[in-house]
């Protein structure tokens, strides 16, 4: 499995092709850069490089699409990211076949302490998404420069890419949008991707709206899509911890956008109240996949993989409610 992490590693900050590279979980020092590495076993990692890494994804089966998987709080790479990566790609070979998507974790540097210390935990990481912008746009960057120099060649890479940001990880992808926008496009972004997915959103109900800090990212992708529960756990848990600041509001994953009308059309709100809780008991966080060990797909992610699949949300209604399974 290919991954990419802003993660400070246990060996030497310079980057080096073909190192073993490790990452320990109590160092949640954003580093600078991204690390474009391989998972080849539990706690086995090696390094890359971004043009290896690059040009293994176009190796992949023509049509095979891109899934980057940003995770979300309090998650750190064996007990969580990478399994629960493991569990979205058999769950996506079942229902689409083994060549529709290929996933790719973005690990960026969570603290793994326990829930005993939950408000100092949830504010460690979200410095750390914050933190993790300016490498995640560099990232991006990097993708963009090598993109360009492939549309000079006889054979270009032109795969679909496609973005999942959970939770906090939406924190993530909005300050690395943000921060690409600002710092190297004049505050504009391209349309890099097909779909960029945010489940449960841990982030103010109205940044996508124009003049706020999530504006850019409608323009980056051709659909955004906000999955939302309103019992959801972890979001009233989120308001709590960002009171401890005296920061009050109402989180894009319990409520969906403020205001659908303010956005621009390609912005959809996916009601899953009615199975989040069914698929993942208590919590009702982490419904695009089934923490319950059912194997099957929840309707959230039959949802996402018929939008990647077709390139359009269906049905074409901008405000849907999810059925039960």
């Amino acid at each position: 499995m290919l991954f990419a992490t802003n993660r400070t590693p246990k060996e030497s900050v310079r980057s080096k092709k073909n190192r073993k590279i490790s990452f320990p979980v109590q160092k949640t020092r954003a580093a600078t850069d991204m690390y474009f590495c391989e998972r080849q076993g539990e706690d086995d990692y090696i390094e890359i490089g971004s043009l290896e890494f690059f040009s293994r994804l176009k190796a992949l089966p023509p049509k095979t699409q891109i899934l980057l998987y940003i995770h979300g709080f309090n998650n750190t790479a064996e007990p969580d990211i990478f399994p629960n990566a493991t569990t979205l790609q058999t769950l996506i070979n079942k229902e689409k076949g083994a060549d529709f998507a290929y996933v790719v974790p973005l690990m960026w540097p969570c603290d793994d302490d326990s829930l005993a210390a939950f408000i100092d935990d949830y504010w460690d990481d979200q410095k750390a998404a914050d933190a993790s912008g300016g490498a995640f746009a560099r990232m991006l960057t990097k993708f963009d420069i090598w993109r360009n120099k492939e549309a000079s060649l006889p054979k270009p890479c032109a795969r679909r890419i496609n973005i999942l940001a959970h939770s906090m990880g939406a924190r993530v992808l909005r300050n690395a949008v943000a921060f690409w926008g600002r710092h190297d496009h004049a505050g504009q972004v391209p349309e890099l991707f097909r779909n960029i997915f945010m489940f449960a959103p841990d982030v103010v109900n109205h940044c996508l709206e124009p003049g706020q800090n999530a504006e850019l990212i409608p323009n980056t992708a051709r659909n955004t899509l906000v999955y939302f529960a309103n019992d959801d756990l972890a979001m009233p848990a989120s308001k709590i911890a960002n009171l401890k600041n005296k920061v009050v509001s109402r989180r894009l994953g319990m409520t969906g956008p403020e205001d659908l009308d303010l956005l621009p059309r390609n912005v959809y709100e996916v009601d899953c109240d009615n199975f989040n809780n069914s698929v993942d008991t208590p919590k009702g966080h982490t419904y695009f996949l089934d923490k319950n060990g059912n194997g099957k797909a929840t309707p959230a992610l039959k949802h996402m993989l018929e939008a990647m699949d077709g390139g359009r949300v269906k049905p074409d209604q901008r405000s849907y409610e999810l059925p039960k399974r």
